[in-house]
C-alpha cells in the first residue's frame, strides 16, 4: 500500500517511518519483516525487496524458498548492499533445512572470498 505522509499521518505514525520513502515488509499476519528506508538505485531496490521476500519465508520456516531468494540476491545483484546479508542467511537458511553445519562453514569462506569488508563476513568468521 502505498501511503503519503500528509494524507495519511496516523498510518506513517504507525509503522514508526522516520524518512520518506519507507518500504516495509510485511509477512501475512502483518508482522514487519524488513524496512528500507530513503531512496535507492533500481538494483538495489529489487535487491531488497528480494530479501526481505526471504526473510518472510525464513521467519515462516519455509527454508528451502528463503534460500533461494537469498542466493538470488547475491547473484543477480552481487554489487548492492543487501548482497553480503542474502549471502550469510542463504547459508543459515541452508544450515536450517539440513542441520548440516558444512553450509556455514562455506558460507563463511564465501563471504571472505568475496566480501572481505563486510559486516556479514565477520558475523560469519565463527562458522570456520
Amino acid at each position: 500500500m502505498k501511503v503519503h505522509i500528509k494524507e495519511q499521518p496516523d498510518t506513517f505514525k504507525r509503522f514508526n517511518a522516520q524518512w520518506t520513502p519507507t518500504l516495509v515488509l510485511l509477512d501475512a499476519d502483518g508482522v514487519e519483516r524488513h524496512r528500507v528506508e530513503g531512496f535507492l538505485p533500481a538494483d538495489d531496490l529489487l535487491a531488497q525487496l528480494d530479501l526481505g521476500l526471504g526473510k518472510i519465508a525464513f521467519q515462516h520456516s519455509q527454508y528451502g524458498d528463503a534460500e533461494k531468494r537469498f542466493r538470488s540476491v547475491f547473484k543477480n545483484y552481487a554489487a548492492t548492499a543487501a548482497a553480503p546479508e542474502a549471502c550469510y542467511w542463504a547459508g543459515v537458511s541452508a544450515y536450517k533445512a539440513s542441520n548440516d553445519p558444512q553450509h556455514l562453514a562455506a558460507t563463511a569462506r564465501l563471504l571472505k572470498e568475496r566480501y572481505p569488508d563486510s559486516e556479514w563476513s565477520r558475523k560469519s568468521s565463527v562458522w570456520t
